[in-house]
């Protein structure tokens, strides 16, 4: 019995973190760290080859990966309509 209440007490604990570990998947605080380091790393690497318009040269990756985060809740939803 008392392994029993281990055992369960292991899968809450499990899931708890899955369920964190989600939440961190489609935060916005992750989705705009990710941006703004994509846009610095950017940003550098135009500077680094005297590329004109390095700031706004930059936004272009850092916006595009935003964009794909805006859209890939409503894809994945018409996917999974489309495939029940």
């Amino acid at each position: 019995m008392e392994n029993l209440k281990h055992e369960i007490e292991t899968i809450k604990e499990r899931n708890n973190r899955v369920e964190l570990d989600k939440k961190w998947e489609t935060s916005w605080t992750r989705r705009i760290f990710l941006a703004v380091l994509s846009y610095v790393a950017t940003y550098i690497f135009l500077r680094i080859i005297h590329a004109e318009n390095a700031v706004y040269g930059a936004m272009i990756p850092a916006g595009a990966y935003l964009l794909q985060q805006m859209t890939v809740r409503p894809l994945r939803a018409f996917w999974e309509n489309a495939n029940k």
